[in-house]
């Protein structure tokens, strides 16, 4: 593999590193530093399809509301590769609900990533 290949996969995947460690921080602005301005976030709810969010506005209040439903939610990376500037992390999050139970999911999350911005975010989840 070429050296400017290597270093395409080798940026591709810092940045998705970081913007999970930003993610487990509930550090919007940390994340949001990561997007690029025209990002787009496609979520796993409401099932099957999800939704759609545009925008480092529309996200960034998107990941507020996120973190304030679920402020234990944390992720760990199962695996992740990445193939040019698309990256794939497949991990498994915890969180407590409002009852007091415990609930574990595994899901997918894929990106696309040009030069050090994440441009596109699609998630799915195991239901």
């Amino acid at each position: 593999m070429s050296p400017a290949r290597m270093d395409r996969l080798e940026t591709a995947m810092r940045t998705i590193l970081e913007y999970k460690e930003c993610f487990n921080r509930h550090d919007v602005a940390a994340m949001l530093q990561l997007l690029s301005s025209d990002c787009i976030l496609e979520t796993a709810s409401p099932t099957p399809s999800g939704s759609l969010i545009s925008g480092k506005d529309a996200i960034s209040q998107f990941y507020q509301d996120f973190f304030k439903t679920m402020p234990d939610i944390h992720l760990d990376i199962e695996e992740i590769y990445s193939i040019g500037y698309r990256c794939v992390m497949r991990w498994n999050s915890t969180r407590t609900e409002t009852d007091g139970v415990s609930r574990h999911l595994r899901g997918v999350d894929l990106f696309d990533v040009k030069s050090t911005s994440i441009v596109e975010i699609l998630t799915y989840i195991k239901g």
